[in-house]
């Protein structure tokens, strides 16, 4: 069976049915809104950097030090990248130095704090794991013991903004 719902590919027939019947009784939106209520206050890049390095010094003080965060209006939810960590390679003096950046998508900013929460605990995992295996998960989930939950709740959020859009 093949879900209408991009973001909702990979989870079980069983959910993927359960979202199908949501969003056919038209509960989808009220489910998110009771279950996330509220905004965050985290609206300039100048935020969401001091919000960041805060989780960073917290869950990974020996990870590498983030140059650049802020929130990227040009991010394609259609390649699925909420957010994106980089490393950009300069010259500075004889020397190469990488700059590590992590944009999040704009759409962000009108978010529930937990979405936000989730996709910067994403983000910061690939300075120590590049990619999503076991391990990285498994720090994910030490930054956020619900993470699982949230990723799958953001996923429906996702899916809401596209049938109300």
């Amino acid at each position: 069976m093949t879900t209408p719902f991009k973001y909702l590919q990979h989870y079980p027939p069983h959910l993927q049915q359960q979202v199908m019947q949501m969003v056919a009784e038209g509960r989808l939106g009220d489910y998110l809104s009771k279950r996330y209520p509220g905004r965050h206050q985290v609206q300039s890049d100048k935020a969401l950097y001091g919000y960041t390095l805060e989780l960073k010094q917290e869950y990974l003080r020996s990870a590498p030090a983030i140059d650049k965060v802020l929130y990227d209006n040009r991010l394609d939810l259609t390649h699925r990248a909420l957010g994106l960590h980089t490393a950009i390679s300069r010259v500075q003096g004889g020397k190469l130095k990488a700059k590590k950046e992590i944009r999040v998508a704009a759409l962000f900013k009108e978010a529930a704090p937990e979405f936000l929460n989730m996709i910067v605990v994403h983000e910061l995992a690939h300075l120590k794991e590049a990619e999503h295996n076991k391990a990285f998960y498994k720090l994910c989930q030490h930054m956020l013991p619900d993470y699982h939950q949230l990723e799958f709740d953001l996923r429906l959020y996702l899916t809401w903004r596209e049938l109300v859009a």
